[in-house]
């Protein structure tokens, strides 16, 4: 097998090459045509990344609901390679109301450009292909800023009290927008809350904002903040504004006051004699969130606990036989064996021990042959490690020849084994493990509810699962368990905590590298990591900490 590891090491080395900086993308959109007559779109911008020839989904705008030229809130947050030509797409979707997926959604357009031209830019404008490269009459709007170093977030929350009321039958739907003041004088919008339905008082949910985009730095900088009356049309009634800057926030809440400003309609105060404002609106809190980095937890102690489990179902075909997905070539690793080497390679540098579980699902197994769906690959149930990847491929060639593939395709089972490590892990409020389960299969799974079931509890444990299609079968149904079109929610409508599940198929890298698939399953994992320890507020172990809480063998 020395060939594939020869291969995965020379190709895996761009992975960890350094980012030079990270970008800040904002999108806009001007001139959407209606694709009804009858209503405005609701669009929504999908950011992909090219990599060897494919095009990657990185990440989506908000869906913005009846909008002929939205100005998106979501900021897309992209690492910047010098000495890489990184090749990005713009596709503008009509999301259809009541679906947040685009299986259903209109095409609108798309526009193609490298990170370069837009960095090089500051702003780069430019017209939105439609299907065959024919321009229409929209265009699209990205502008990039470099991040600064400060990484730290600050939270907010704001309520109002007595806003205008600009609906005959019912009362006003106010939503805030905040804008920085930049230093050209234009205007870069930070957040738009959500909108709250009826009420002249309303308690908008806080929100988590970097501090970069919030003042890029300048705690003296203007903010802008305009509240509005939310209507189905996108027409949406000014009720007022207010100024303020982070530094008077900060202020206040350090000196445990609470600030109001007067939201004011300069209309209003021009022509009416009496007016004082169109209502007040208050800070809530305002709190700095130090954000740590994926670097800090692993460089922290926190190991990376890296399991597999391989599908030894029926419809991979005898493993005798040379058609077989599971057949052993002596030159020609199979899919199973790439896809395992790409992604352990990877992993295994985070686990010291580099001692890994290996499972399987869907076989008979001696001495009784019942069905498993997990079962150790070694046939030792009370240590089912294998010492680094080469065991693994070991364990799985000599598992082989003893069992017999049966059925169904049932995942919820390991899922549920790997779950329940994680949650004893959880339980520790410490960031010493984090749980990766790769599953490698061939087909549609038959346990979809259960899975579903099992996913929504594992994303609220520190775990990631990555789903690897093995074979040519049609994986369309296994899309919905990635979270990128939508929310995943379990069979009685729990949603995820948070997206952890990444799918793909080996078929799009069948001819690329195995770093091009490694760089794809493995790319959302360090936020994932992030994203749990630093919602739990759990900080990483300083390297002290770390080595004095070390135990070592004799």
């Amino acid at each position: 097998m020395s060939n594939i590891y020869e291969s995965a090491e020379a190709t895996l080395g761009f992975i960890s090459s350094p980012c030079l900086t990270k970008v800040e993308l904002r999108v806009a959109c001007r001139g959407i045509s209606d694709r009804d007559a009858l209503s405005k779109p609701d669009p929504c911008v999908v950011l992909k990344m090219q990599s060897h020839g494919q095009w990657f989904e990185v990440d989506r705008t908000e869906v913005i609901r009846s909008s002929s030229s939205p100005v998106f809130s979501k900021i897309f947050l992209v690492d910047y390679y010098f000495e890489e030509v990184q090749r990005l797409r713009f596709e503008l979707h009509d999301i259809s109301s009541g679906n947040n997926g685009l299986r259903d959604a209109d095409f609108l357009g798309a526009m193609e450009c490298t990170l370069g031209q837009i960095v090089s830019q500051r702003k780069l404008t430019k017209a939105l292909l439609k299907q065959g490269n024919t321009a229409g009459k929209s265009s699209i709007m990205v502008t990039a800023e470099e991040l600064s170093g400060n990484d730290d977030y600050v939270e907010l929350s704001f309520s109002a009290r007595k806003l205008d009321d600009k609906d005959f039958f019912s009362k006003s739907d106010p939503f805030l927008e905040i804008f920085r003041v930049n230093d050209d004088g234009t205007e870069s919008l930070v957040h738009r809350t959500e909108t709250v339905m009826n009420n002249l008082s309303p308690i908008w949910k806080s929100f988590k904002v970097s501090l970069n985009t919030l003042c890029s730095g300048d705690h003296d900088r203007e903010l802008k903040c305009t509240v509005w009356d939310w209507d189905s049309n996108g027409k949406h009634d000014f009720i007022g504004e207010f100024q303020t800057t982070y530094k008077e926030m900060m202020r206040a809440e350090q000196e445990g006051k609470q600030i109001q400003w007067e939201c004011i309609n300069p209309k209003y105060q021009m022509k009416k004699k009496n007016y004082r404002n169109s209502g007040t609106v208050m800070l809530n809190h305002c709190k700095i969130i130090k954000m740590y980095s994926f670097l800090d937890y692993i460089m922290g102690g926190c190991q990376i606990q890296f399991t597999v489990a391989i599908d030894f179902t029926a419809s991979n075909g005898d493993p005798r036989n040379s058609c077989s997905l599971h057949y052993i070539h002596p030159y020609q690793p199979n899919e199973y064996l790439k896809a395992l080497v790409a992604v352990g390679e990877i992993c295994q540098d985070y686990d010291s021990d580099k001692m890994f579980p290996a499972f399987g699902f869907g076989a008979l197994i001696p001495p009784d042959f019942k069905v498993s769906h997990d079962f150790a690959v070694n046939f030792d149930e009370e240590n089912p490690e294998c010492a680094g990847i080469q065991g693994v491929v070991e364990a799985y060639q000599n598992c082989l020849p003893k069992i017999q593939l049966y059925g169904p395709t049932n995942i919820a089972p390991i899922i549920q084994k790997v779950a329940s490590s994680a949650s004893e892990e959880m339980h520790t409020k410490e960031a010493m493990e984090y749980f990766i389960l790769l599953i490698l299969t061939d087909g549609v799974i038959t346990d979809m509810a259960d899975t579903r079931e099992a996913i929504v509890h594992a994303s609220h444990l520190p775990m990631s699962v990555i789903i690897v299609g093995v074979g040519n079968a049609d994986f369309t149904d296994m899309q919905i368990l990635d979270g990128d079109d939508g929310i995943l929610r379990s069979p009685k409508g729990e949603p995820v905590l948070r997206d952890i599940v990444q799918f793909v198929p080996f078929k799009d890298f069948k001819h690329a590298s195995p770093a091009a698939l490694a760089k794809s399953v493995l790319a959302e994992v360090p936020n994932q990591v992030v994203d749990y320890y630093n919602a739990k507020g759990i900080k990483p172990k300083c390297i002290s900490d770390y080595e004095s809480s070390r135990t070592f063998s004799p």
